[in-house]
């Protein structure tokens, strides 16, 4: 992995600095997402099941037990190593990394796929905590090859492309998985392997040796990662917006499912219908509504759209008496795609170009941050709030506190960013001007 200063590595798809060449990478980096989600998404239905049948002989409540530690160490494994692969990138080029992070991914499925034991399984969970971080990277390739006016639009279809991935990959893995529970693992490790490959030939490198930075431990650790948010003005107001929004979000994973059982006596059919609802009315506002009135609204206008009708909608989840109600609250609910386009673009004029990978590193740790606080936090309100001796049972109440998260977002966004005008993108700090030191 070593280099020089004078030869930009790794730039086997040409200089994206052309507008041709630009729209070819983002197009890249739509397709790696896109791939990378749809892997991640084929294993979602089954393995809860590999788990309980293979290893736990059929136990359902040791099952969850275990499920939802994996999950929580997931989190926990974006938490620690986004910064790290953020602040690496800064220095060695988005390139690298985002292709050793496809090759570790697919790698990491095939033992999976072989696991013998729980034990094993667990291993591969963490690993896949680790290499599935590089999505910070995949960020701040955007940031690299797009205008600062332009990042909205561009952020939508890198929004678009989670929402395709977790709308087809459980739907593909569900049915993958009625013919062996360990298919879709094999099905993810080739999808993976083969974008990696695609991307080797393909991906040229984004980040300009005069614009890298040196790699140092104190911005490559999460605590390090989240102190970039205070050295630049507004920023840590917008990270404040930025976690609010995410642990509310942590509502749907985290009691959807129990929740539609309860009141509406939905099935798992029901329960699919409306995931597969809900993720395509967001693909289609992050692939197209986005694109087409980013330019027009602007960031800000589009900041508090989002988290308003986020609120709005999350109420009227909470308080609908019937299915019917809820899925009324559906496209309430889909202006909040404005959010993530909006406070990337935001976030991203506020720092310079050797920052971008270290800014979607700690990005990355707030989502993890809300991924292990919010689970237990929505489920405890849910049990809670149905609890045979409460007089009155409100089982929206999950979706209630996500609605004031909401509203908490928005009175900071208000004090952060309401009244000033757009911000130009910050130059470079002579500091950054410089190559850094080749790897030895």
């Amino acid at each position: 992995m070593s280099q020089t200063p004078s030869a930009p590595p790794d730039n086997a798809g040409g200089s994206p600095d052309q507008p041709g060449m630009r729209r070819a990478t983002v197009a890249f980096i739509f397709v790696t997402v896109l791939l990378d989600v749809l892997s991640l998404g084929v294993i979602i239905p089954v393995l809860p099941t590999l788990i309980e049948q293979e290893f736990l002989g059929g136990d359902t409540a040791k099952a969850a037990l275990y499920t939802g530690m994996f999950g929580t160490t997931w989190a926990l494994m974006q938490f620690l190593f986004s910064p790290l692969l953020g602040a690496l990138s800064d220095q060695f080029g988005r390139r690298r990394v985002i292709l050793l992070s496809c090759v570790g991914l697919g790698l990491d499925y095939i033992l999976m796929a072989l696991a013998p034991n729980l034990w094993w399984l667990f291993v591969g969970r963490v690993l896949s905590g680790i290499t599935a971080a590089s999505y910070a990277t995949a960020g701040a390739y955007i940031a690299d090859v797009t205008p600062p006016e332009k990042r909205a639009s561009a952020y939508g279809m890198f929004g678009a492309a989670w929402g395709i991935g977790f709308v087809i990959g459980p739907a593909v893995g569900g049915f993958l998985g009625g013919y062996g529970l360990r298919i879709p693992l094999w099905v993810a490790a080739g999808l993976t392997l083969a974008n990696a490959a695609y991307g080797f030939f393909i991906l040229p490198e984004s980040l300009a040796p005069q614009h890298r930075s040196p790699f140092r431990w104190s911005k490559a650790n999460p605590l390090g990662s989240l102190r970039l948010l205070r050295s630049h003005p507004d920023l840590l107001g917008l990270a404040a917006v930025l976690l609010f929004y995410q642990l509310a979000h942590q509502v749907f994973p985290s009691v959807f499912v129990l929740y539609a059982g309860h009141r509406y006596g939905w099935g798992p059919r029901l329960v699919g219908i409306t995931l597969m609802v809900v993720g395509l009315v967001g693909v289609f506002m992050q692939g197209y509504v986005v694109r087409k009135f980013a330019p027009v609204l602007g960031e800000r206008k589009m900041l508090f759209i989002s988290l308003t009708f986020g609120a709005l909608g999350y109420v009227i989840y909470g308080v609908a008496e019937t299915g019917w109600q809820f899925w009324g609250a559906i496209p309430v609910f889909a202006l909040v795609g404005f959010f993530s386009p909006a406070i990337q673009g935001l976030m991203t004029r506020r720092v310079g170009p050797g920052e971008q990978g270290q800014l979607q590193g700690a990005n990355s740790s707030l989502a993890g941050i809300a991924g292990m606080i919010g689970p237990a936090v929505f489920t405890s309100v849910f049990s809670a709030a149905i609890g045979e001796t409460l007089p009155v049972q409100i089982p929206g109440a999950p979706f209630l506190l996500a609605a004031l998260l909401h509203f908490v977002a928005i009175a900071i966004a208000w004090r952060v960013v309401a009244v000033r005008p757009d911000d130009p993108a910050p130059e470079p700090a002579a500091a950054e001007s410089t190559a850094p030191p080749p790897l030895s």
